[in-house]
């Protein structure tokens, strides 16, 4: 009888175990907000845009896993070991990220890769786009990161920048680099939580939240301060009153004082950064 309570112990506490093992990551349980009602109706549907780019131009570029890998790249100008990796919002590698991507590709000076986390699928619904972000397999999107750093290679010195979904995987990419990040960049996504992956960051992170946002909410912002404090790194915090997606023109939340602030600050960041 004792064995076979002994056994019962055993199972539900390696049950258990399997729980908090399985916990979905940082970034699906952002990804989760796709379901909810309330998260999607804070986007508005994209304003139709086709962007006509100077010297954008696709790329495939293999992965780890066998298969390719979608990104819009523009090389730097004049040759520089710098690149700006850019991660698109909920909505996918549209022509809006294009249109910022190639705004920064021509105030920095930088090589620029947006990447494409959905492969190739872009939303133009809040259905369609909570559907992919939710859809999206954490192991693809850091084999996709991992293929464009080899892309990048060895000498590149990385700066990262996202935007809501894309402003937590901006944060999960400058992981990633390792010793090649320069700097990283979020706009209002979700903060890592766990201090001991925090502890492993090689460069400083600029944030730039919205006081009345709750994807993240200003207590998830405090926690992220208070996160980034145990783990010994710079956290360069910009708070303002601001709805989610603030920094995003073709939403009705757009604030243009806080997006001018908060450009002219990253700004400073990267070229502080790279002199």
């Amino acid at each position: 009888m004792k064995y076979v309570v002994l056994l019962i112990t055993l199972f539900v506490w390696m049950s258990g175990r399997g729980q908090n093992c399985c916990a979905p990551t940082t970034t699906e349980q952002y990804a989760m907000n796709g379901a909810k009602a309330a998260f999607r109706n804070a986007h508005d549907e994209p304003i139709p845009y086709k962007h006509i780019s100077q010297a954008g131009k696709d790329i495939m570029y293999k992965t780890a896993d066998g298969k390719d890998a979608h990104a819009w790249f523009l090389p730097a100008k004049k040759k520089t070991p710098y690149y700006l990796f850019v991660i698109h919002e909920w909505w996918g590698l549209n022509d809006h990220i294009k249109r910022e991507s190639e705004k920064m590709w021509n105030d920095f000076g930088v090589n620029v890769i947006a990447l494409d986390l959905y492969d190739q699928q872009v939303a133009t619904t809040r259905e369609e786009a909570g559907s992919i972000m939710q859809a999206l397999k954490t192991e693809r999107a850091v084999t996709i990161i991992r293929g464009a750093l080899d892309y990048a290679g060895k000498s590149a010195k990385i700066f990262t920048i996202g935007w809501c979904f894309g402003g937590g995987w901006s944060l999960q990419t400058g992981l990633l680099a390792g010793p090649q990040l320069a700097g990283t960049i979020m706009f209002y996504g979700q903060p890592e939580k766990d201090v001991e992956k925090l502890k492993t960051l090689n460069a400083d992170v600029i944030g730039f939240f919205g006081n009345l946002d709750q994807w993240p909410s200003p207590a998830m912002v405090d926690e992220f301060k208070e996160n980034m404090q145990k783990a010994g790194k710079t956290l360069l915090l910009h708070r303002y009153e601001a709805q989610h997606a603030f920094a995003n023109p073709s939403n009705p939340n757009f604030n243009k004082e806080a997006t001018q602030d908060a450009y002219e600050k990253l700004s400073a960041f990267i070229r502080q950064r790279m002199k």
